[in-house]
């Protein structure tokens, strides 16, 4: 009888090394599963985008402007570092604050929660685009009637959020304007005179409340 003892066939390290890379390679066919399902839904002719610039073109207050952008580049970066146009703000860059407010197909949204191939045949209104050059829209000049800025970093996005939220209710009463708003913060805590703007700019555009 040999006596002499035998070493198992696949030690402790190798089998775990094995395991690591069967799980790589289950992982990548999943991904590439997955990859094929969403080129199928983009339809016929789709193709994968990036990760290197791609033309991009976006409407933006009307007009047609082209990009070449990286896939990953929101609508707030577009704005501000391709545009450029600095008055859409960053400031939390989370989808939080509402300083980067912008209004897309006429719904307010946060333009660093969009990335900006997707926004492209949308409509897109910007704070430069709500009046001519030297003029003020009603909903900024009630901003500086009722001295509904300190700062002003939170600013833009307020005014386009009171814009876009007269347009869907153009005769509001002050708790609506507390709710519809709410979705906007200051630092400074000017909110009423937030609040106050809108109102006077609500009758000015043809509401009722004051």
């Amino acid at each position: 009888m040999n006596s002499k003892s035998t070493s198992p066939a696949v030690d402790r390290r190798t089998f775990l090394k094995g395991l690591g890379t069967s799980a790589v390679a289950v992982a990548s066919v999943q991904v590439g599963a997955m990859a094929d399902e969403i080129n199928k839904a983009a339809g016929p002719g789709a193709s994968p985008q990036g990760p290197g610039a791609v033309p991009v073109t976006l409407t933006i207050n009307g007009e047609k402007k082209d990009f070449q952008l990286e896939p990953r580049v929101t609508l707030l970066d577009a704005l501000r570092n391709y545009g450029p146009l600095t008055g859409t703000k960053e400031v939390c860059d989370r989808g939080t604050c509402g300083a980067c407010t912008v209004i897309v197909d006429k719904k307010v949204m946060y333009s660093c929660t969009i990335l900006a191939v997707d926004a492209q045949g949308k409509k897109i209104e910007t704070i430069e685009g709500l009046a001519p050059e030297g003029k003020l829209h009603p909903v900024s000049q009630a901003f500086w009637d009722n001295d509904a800025q300190q700062c002003g970093y939170c600013t833009p996005g307020f005014v386009m959020a009171s814009k876009g939220f007269l347009d869907r209710n153009p005769n509001p009463t002050y708790e609506q304007v507390k709710v519809g708003l709410g979705g906007n913060l200051c630092r400074c805590g000017t909110y009423v005179g937030v609040r106050k703007a809108v109102l006077q700019a609500a009758k000015e555009m043809g509401g009722k409340n004051a």
